[in-house]
């Protein structure tokens, strides 16, 4: 015979299929449930025996959630027959013994209710509480205490059970068994072993010794300080590069390209104090980013150099240069537009307009130029038939180029204060409006009127900016010509952003034949992190073979489930433990939407898991917890542990983009990968 607990879940899944196959009447409307509810009501204040007035108490909880639910419902889900819950627990209080089933929409089955895990009040047991434990807590405006005497996740496909997870224990349906079940055992999976192994989190365990700036102090006789015993002797031999020219730096994730720019700067800085000074500028790829690498610099001996995201490096200029521009950005821009906006082309395609229409050199002059270039369909489509044969249809260039003229005369009635004309321009448009500048008048003019020049530029994560952004910085340098550029084709995310290739990418920036630097051990992932994401990109990997790796770490290890719910529950136990056993360390439960982030939030808040925060805008704390997010704000970040939530084939499609989305979020584990699926997964990650 199964095991207790298997016979147990057998034969409640029986009653649960029997009853959703019966034919069941029309659910009651909202006037009867109210009208029942008044009835009962009546009943509780005479005077009854306390076991009636226990019943009514069950009766009028059971009418109340259903009412919500009519009134909460734009459309009741239906329940899915072939997989209706995903979570069994039982309570036990002074007044009886009641069995709830949690799944991801309700029906309030006579004496079995099956409840939606996202918002019935009563879920919150299972979620905060564990097997055995004894809860007081507010429910349904009703105060109930008791213990929670069974606590069960169960895989349901098909209408029949094959997994049921329990604290006694593990047991998988098997035919192959004589009982036709086999025990697994009773010890969970774990998250374990990696306190303090990322650079972002606080000084304890692996993560010290790799921490950017750990015994960086200036020596007596002025020289560099011991920096040897940080970085690798291919990474020493790159930030001690002599301080004129470019310096082309590709590699994998982790493998310390990062480290090597912000080291060069401060290289610089010492044979050249000046370096250190608003003359020298970092420009990174996002928020998050800038701020991690504005902690560093000054634990490197550098404090006055500027960091910035490359929007807001361009929007401060173009508050300067076009005073008479609206300085809100529109949220919204059609992805067709934006592609248009950041392909090369427009480079070419605003030289050109300067110079066939002559001018003054004036801001309005450059404003002028800047929208013929983007308004004309008839000159973007021969200046891209030479260009980029290909890249866009005749059908997109019109659509654009419509959308760019509605926009500009938006633009014109706002500058010529029409009531009520509003205008906002596009985030891309502003390295246009710079680099038609540029063309139009020459270098884009500094303090005093004196033309802006930086002595070094370090650009990091430079395969996400456009070749046209990367040009507008290239014609800022001084006479040295110093510049430090940072990448990894592999973890290209921005497909809009106009970076094809290393080559193509040199080309467009008339740097043909700049010698490319190669990193090829990465020290943040572990080996089995490393190869597994090396994996994911197949033919996309710039290298033949996975990269070299310093340490080894636990399995990555995929876990699929039948609902969001359950999937919440395993990661609130697992994270909780987590959190208690390693209170430094970090976590981040990565997401493919914004959505998701918000719902695995949500769940793991009702689950207690400690510091627990949600990030929407790259407000990364850099400190101890947990953090849930979408790959994209992550990237550039490193975690002790990091959750893939929902790697299946509706977020991560077999296609290059997905592949790179994957990879870009599993190298941002350093100690321990878990992967999570409730969908199919995803073709990427099905060998696990």
């Amino acid at each position: 015979m199964p095991d207790r607990i298997v016979e147990e879940e057998l034969a409640l899944l029986h009653e649960v299929n029997t009853r959703l196959e019966r034919s069941l009447p029309a659910p009651p409307s909202a006037a009867a449930i109210v009208a029942e509810l008044e009835h009962l009501r009546t009943a509780l204040g005479e005077e009854t025996r306390p076991d009636d007035q226990a019943a009514l108490l069950q009766q009028w909880d059971r009418q109340s959630a259903l009412l919500r639910h009519l009134r909460e419902a734009i459309r009741p889900e239906e329940v899915d027959a072939g997989s209706p819950y995903f979570a069994h627990m039982r309570l036990t209080e002074d007044d009886g013994v009641q069995e709830v089933l949690l799944g991801k929409t309700t029906r309030l089955l006579p004496d079995l209710p099956i409840v939606d895990w996202r918002n019935a009040p009563i879920s919150r047991l299972f979620y905060a509480y564990r097997q055995g434990e004894a809860f007081e807590e507010e429910i349904a405006g009703r105060e109930r205490t008791g213990v929670l005497t069974a606590r069960r996740t169960v895989t349901i496909r098909d209408r029949a059970l094959q997994r049921v997870d329990a604290p006694e224990g593990v047991f998988q349906a098997d035919p192959a068994h004589a009982e036709g079940w086999r025990r697994l055992g009773t010890e969970a999976p774990r998250l374990a072993g990696g306190q303090g192994a990322a650079l972002r989190a606080h000084d304890v365990g692996t993560g010290a010794d790799r921490r950017l700036g750990t015994g960086a102090r200036r020596r007596a006789d002025k020289h560099l300080p011991d920096i040897v015993g940080l970085i690798d002797p291919a990474q020493f031999e790159l930030v001690s590069r002599p301080s004129a020219g470019f310096l082309l730096i590709r590699g994998t994730a982790g493998s310390g390209k990062t480290t090597v720019a912000l080291h060069r700067i401060a290289f610089l800085a010492y044979d050249d104090p000046g370096i250190d000074s608003s003359a020298t500028l970092v420009v990174v790829f996002s928020p998050a980013l800038r701020d991690y690498v504005s902690h560093v610099l000054p634990a490197l001996g550098v404090t006055h150099v500027k960091v910035l995201t490359f929007h807001e490096w361009a929007a401060n200029q173009c508050v300067r240069l076009f005073p008479r521009l609206p300085r809100r950005v529109r949220e919204y821009t059609p992805a067709i537009v934006s592609r248009l906006k950041l392909h090369p082309a427009l480079g070419v395609a605003l030289a050109e307009q300067v110079r066939r229409v002559e001018g003054p050199p004036t801001a309005d002059q450059v404003v002028d130029d800047w929208a013929s270039a983007l308004c004309q369909p008839a000159f973007l489509e021969d200046v891209l038939a030479r260009q980029a044969p290909g890249a866009f249809t005749s059908q997109e260039i019109a659509r654009a180029t419509d959308w760019n003229r509605q926009r500009h005369e938006e633009l014109v009635a706002w500058r010529a204060r029409e009531p009520e004309a509003e205008a906002e321009l596009d985030e891309e448009d502003e390295a246009l409006l710079l680099r038609a500048w540029q063309l139009r008048i020459g270098p884009l003019p500094g303090a005093g009127g004196r033309p802006l020049r930086y002595r070094h530029i370090a650009v990091d994560e430079v395969q996400d900016f456009a070749p046209l952004e990367v040009q507008v910085l290239l014609d800022c340098l001084d006479e040295r010509r110093s510049i430090t550029l940072a990448g990894d084709t592999q973890q290209h995310i921005v497909e809009e952003g106009g970076f094809t290739s290393w080559t193509g990418f040199l080309a467009e920036l008339g740097l043909e034949g700049t010698e490319m630097n190669t990193l090829r051990v990465s020290y943040r992932c572990s080996r089995e992190v490393a190869e597994f994401a090396s994996g994911l990109l197949g033919d996309l990997s710039e290298e033949p073979m996975a990269p070299i790796t310093v340490r080894s770490g636990p399995p990555v290890e995929l876990f699929r489930f039948t609902d969001h719910g359950a999937c919440v529950a395993f990661l609130a136990d697992a994270l909780s433990a987590l959190v208690s056993h390693e209170p430094l360390a970090s976590v981040a439960v990565l997401t493919p939407s914004r959505e998701l982030s918000a719902l695995y939030t949500r769940g793991l808040a009702a689950g207690e898991v400690p510091r627990l925060r949600q990030v929407e805008e790259q407000n990364f704390t850099f400190a101890p917890g947990v953090e849930v997010t979408e790959i994209e704000q992550a990237k550039g970040l490193e975690f002790d542990y990091v959750v893939l939530v929902e790697t299946s084939t509706s977020y991560f499609p077999d296609a290059p983009a997905a592949r790179r989305r994957l990879h870009v979020g599993a190298t941002r584990a350093v100690h321990q990968l878990w992967l999570t699926s409730v969908g199919t997964p995803a073709a990427a990650v099905r060998g696990l």
